[in-house]
């Protein structure tokens, strides 16, 4: 066997020249043709009982086959073991012309595969990256406050004109080139006013509106409407408003707290649990920001050529759940064209990334401790009712533990950029954290 290297788009491409004699294997083909008779069928025998001469008349190829297979398999294997080789994926092995003055019953073959980069890290000192903070304001707590009453919120008629948070009870009807349309049409429809359950031409027309009046609006139907034959489509819209309700909101005091599961402390105690949960919040949200600058600064100071049979695997996962999520939203996605090559680019990063971030772990040996998983555990568990079962119950599975490890690592990865990096910090506030995680 021996190794020559191959001239290729990628650095990273290798090649073996595999080497296999028929006569040496022949055990291993009787093997295979032994056991292919204890289940194989054949008119005038029993099965277990066909001899090896008809088993090889009728299988012979089949063992053959199976057992070249086998022992390119393992000569492939101890190759790369002595020329110090680790593959990124599989070999593509095809057979080759015999070498010169090869015995008649040596076979040849070529195994071609990708071997991981050799991967310089960069000096921390010279990274600049951006480290986020967010402290929770008394404003904050209030504002939150007041979302939650407004979710509560009961709504009564009144006789003034509709506003944004209003409901109205209406009837509309909706036309396209002057026909009625599948959907178009309702009676006593109630809806909330500027909350997003209508296309926004709708929502603009009924602000302002009184109880008895009558509007007609145009309206155009957005291009990825979710009804296709709507799509893009200019209607017109006609809508009598029959009510209009507005919101009467709930008093801030123990009746109300007990309505989100505060038993004892009434809205002072309320008040202490949204503080702590805008304060886990806004951190974790803090934290996924600074994470990100550093990620984005190793990333761009450390160039190498990745395995393009890992940037594939990565594609085929991407498109994977792509579909999964698409399933989940109640869309029929088992036919959907999802070509690899839409997530190549954002694959090829992720797999860039997360070799760069293993060679930090291994080189600077950043690997999770037990105590560092149990101390994530026990953040996360704070707002579970047994905190101590949920650590333990995560402890106890591979899965979750393992993901919770991986952040960790990631997290280690961070503290070792952040100790020796040119920090830069810089405030933000609970209200845009807050909008950047739903956006997320």
């Amino acid at each position: 066997m021996s190794e020559n290297a191959v001239a290729a788009a990628s650095s990273l491409t290798r090649s073996l020249t595999l080497q296999v004699d028929l006569e040496a294997i022949k055990p291993q083909i009787e093997a295979k043709l032994r056991q292919i008779g204890r289940k194989a069928k054949i008119a005038g025998f029993r099965p277990g009982k066909i001899p090896l001469k008809v088993l090889e008349q009728n299988y012979g190829f089949q063992a053959q086959s199976d057992a070249l297979n086998d022992a390119v398999s393992q000569a492939y294997a101890e190759a790369l073991v002595a020329a110090a080789l680790r593959p990124a994926g599989p070999p593509n092995i095809e057979a080759i012309p015999a070498e010169a003055g090869a015995s008649e019953s040596t076979l040849f073959f070529k195994a071609e595969f990708e071997v991981y980069p050799s991967i310089s890290l960069p000096n921390p000192s010279e990274l600049s990256v951006t480290q986020t903070v967010c402290e929770v304001q008394d404003a904050d707590v209030e504002e939150t406050l007041e979302n939650l009453r407004k979710q509560r919120a009961d709504f009564s008629p009144v006789d003034r004109a509709s506003q944004a948070g209003d409901q109205l009870r209406v009837d509309f009807k909706g036309t396209v080139d002057g026909e009625p349309f599948e959907g178009g049409t309702a009676e006593d429809f109630r809806f909330e006013v500027g909350a997003g359950q209508m296309l926004p031409e709708f929502d603009a027309a009924a602000v302002g509106m009184k109880a008895g009046e009558s509007k007609t609006f145009a309206l155009q139907f957005p291009e990825q409407y979710h009804a296709p034959a709507l799509a893009g489509k200019a209607s017109e819209f006609s809508i009598t408003v029959r009510e209009v309700l507005g919101p009467v909101l709930p008093e801030l005091n123990d009746a109300f707290a007990e309505g989100f599961g505060v038993k004892d402390g009434g809205i002072a105690k309320l008040r202490d649990d949204v503080r702590a949960n805008l304060q886990r919040e806004t951190k974790a949200r803090c934290k996924a920001r600074t994470k990100k600058s550093v990620m984005d600064a190793l990333a761009k100071a450390c160039s190498f050529d990745v395995p393009q049979a890992l940037v594939a695997q990565e594609s085929q996962r991407m498109a994977e759940q792509m579909r999964r999520d698409f399933e989940q939203r109640g869309m029929n996605a088992k036919n959907m064209p999802l070509p690899v090559e839409l997530f190549r680019d954002q694959a090829q990063q992720r797999v860039h990334l997360g070799l760069l971030v293993g060679e930090v772990v291994k080189k600077q040996k950043l690997q999770a401790t037990e105590e560092q998983i149990r101390a994530f555990l026990s953040d996360m568990a704070q707002s579970y009712e047994s905190p101590e079962k949920f650590v333990e119950w995560a402890m106890s599975q591979r899965d979750r533990r393992a993901e919770v490890e991986a952040v960790v690592i990631e997290d280690n990865v961070v503290a070792w950029v952040l100790a020796a990096a040119k920090v830069e910090t810089a405030t933000s506030n609970t209200r845009e954290l807050m909008q950047e995680n739903a956006r997320g």
